[in-house]
């Protein structure tokens, strides 16, 4: 094989991804005018960006801002509760025992069908929104903690409890930061289930946000805007998603993949 041919293929592989979605796109553009599909059924990418690109910035910024400020304060939430929670379960069998079933009932319960009776409870404010967000997004944090917690080699735990390391040191020094690559993949989690919170919240009561505004382009038949919105949706989604895995690359390097460092 000759060396420009070489480059040619590394190049080729390098952005496969990105002409394999500029290919999906294409097709899906010829489909739409090739079949003349109505814009209520399935709109065409460049009706979407048309309808995108009729909504003011201004009004697509407080939609966003709505949704980001939900989930944001849903996830924080939810690192807060569960990370202790997680701790507490590693180390007490009673407590394993009492409040994990209860744990996985509440995150049996459909939170989508829960969402109204949480609203009528506790009003049409933030705090609803929240929590729903919260109930979506704390169990992966809790049960990847926990499980990395536990996972720790039984030499290292013996190695300290033979120079006499406390409990808390047993689990700040040693436990944790063996679990770190299991807490992490469980944020990246959480940080898109945080965001399906905050849209399903929205869905169920709220004036502003990109979940309200998709419902209020469906329900006006605005296909094409409330695709723009999806849109919108899914780049805030691997925004948050991509900001976990710098801040993992920055501050916990080590518990990455070596591939990935």
């Amino acid at each position: 094989m000759s060396p420009r041919l070489s480059r040619t293929l590394v190049q080729l592989n390098r952005f496969a991804p990105a002409l394999t979605f500029i290919a999906l796109l294409l097709l899906w553009e010829g489909s739409c005018r090739f079949f003349a599909i109505p814009s209520f059924l399935l709109p065409s990418p460049s009706a979407i960006v048309t309808a995108g690109a009729n909504i003011e910035w201004t009004l697509w910024l407080g939609h966003i801002w709505a949704t980001l400020r939900v989930a944001a304060m849903g996830f924080v939430l939810a690192v807060v509760v569960s990370i202790p929670l997680a701790i507490a379960l590693a180390n007490s069998r009673f407590l394993s025992r009492t409040l994990y079933p209860i744990l996985i009932i509440v995150q049996s319960t459909p939170v989508v069908a829960v969402a109204p009776i949480i609203v009528t409870t506790l009003g049409a404010a933030d705090l609803p929104r929240v929590l729903i967000t919260f109930m979506i997004a704390f169990f992966p944090i809790v049960v990847s903690t926990v499980t990395g917690l536990l996972a720790t080699p039984e030499e290292l735990i013996e190695l300290s409890r033979s120079l006499k390391a406390g409990r808390a040191r047993e689990v700040l020094h040693i436990r944790l930061p063996f679990a770190l690559p299991y807490i992490f993949s469980a944020l990246k989690i959480a940080t898109t289930l945080s965001v399906v919170g905050a849209v399903v919240a929205e869905f169920v009561a709220a004036e502003r946000g990109l979940g309200f505004f998709i419902m209020f382009s469906t329900s006006f038949f605005k296909v094409p805007q409330a695709f723009a919105g999806l849109i919108v949706l899914v780049a805030l989604s691997l925004a948050m998603f991509r900001l976990c895995v710098i801040v993992q690359r920055k501050f916990a390097p080590w518990s990455l993949p070596k591939s990935e460092r």
